[in-house]
């Protein structure tokens, strides 16, 4: 069994309707994991995860565009840093990119992306830092599905709670300013709420968390990956329901990032 079959046995059934709206957030670690010589490139691994994951709609987190020095530090190794921007190299063939920069640092940048099987509209970006040493954004883009629009907006909220307190009040001017009242919404990333304390304050703006009701206290684990404990990756919504969850797991999936993905299908409220 080759690695992509592997990660597919871990997974959902292959997705086969239009009734349902299957969607996955995964942060990917700029694609590299490990420190000193054991660094090791996995987003050529990453690209077969993406594709494994078959979900309409994947939000991105930590992608990079470049990085000149670990793209000379990879063009050693067997395949090399890919000549494209990460959230190109990911997408499966068909799919639609977006992705906007949210931090620069000395050698490159990273930030967030979509990669969608429907049909994408114009892509916006606001930053919403809390302060100079964590730079963050949100990435919005109107997708057609099934005739009707769906807003995705991509967020990495930051390490502390005042901060992310912050940020959820900037998220909800944005989404006053720039989604329609009454049209589809949902709202993904890695949000660092290690509290668990987020969901009232997303409540105030109208936006319920996805959760499984096969689980008891209904949310799955994404981080760290190789032993989840917390449930970090979340989707939140407006105008959607939740179905089902699921987070894959095992060695393939826990040595790409130190998160693991988030995958959910959803249906009209």
């Amino acid at each position: 069994m080759n690695r992509l079959n592997q990660m597919q046995s871990t997974l959902l059934p292959p997705y086969t309707g239009i009734e349902c709206l299957r969607v996955a957030t995964y942060n990917i670690h700029k694609g590299v994991r490990g420190i000193g010589p054991r660094k090791r490139l996995e987003i050529h691994n990453l690209g077969l995860a993406v594709e494994a994951l078959d979900a309409d709609l994947v939000f991105l987190q930590e992608v990079r565009l470049f990085h000149t020095r670990q793209a000379r530090q990879f063009d050693r190794t067997s395949f090399g840093w890919p000549p494209q921007g990460q959230a190109e190299f990911l997408a499966p063939q068909g799919y639609e990119v977006a992705y906007r920069t949210n931090a620069v640092t000395r050698h490159g940048e990273h930030g967030n992306a979509l990669l969608s099987r429907w049909p994408m509209g114009d892509v916006g970006h606001q930053d919403v830092s809390d302060h100079p040493f964590e730079q963050r954004g949100l990435l919005h883009v109107p997708v057609s599905w099934n005739g009707s629009p769906v807003h995705a907006v991509v967020v990495h909220f930051g390490l502390v709670h005042s901060s992310r307190v912050r940020q959820v009040q900037r998220l909800a001017r944005f989404i006053r300013d720039e989604v329609p009242p009454g049209e589809m919404l949902v709202v993904a990333g890695d949000f660092n709420d290690w509290g668990e304390r987020l969901d009232e304050p997303m409540a105030e703006l109208g936006l319920t968390r996805a959760h499984d009701a096969e689980l008891e206290r209904g949310a799955r684990p994404t981080f760290p990956s190789l032993v989840p404990v917390f449930a970090l990756d979340r989707f939140y919504l407006r105008g959607l329901a939740c179905r089902h969850t699921m987070v894959p797991r095992g060695l393939a999936w826990a040595r790409m990032s130190d998160h693991l993905p988030l995958v959910a299908e959803l249906h009209p409220a």
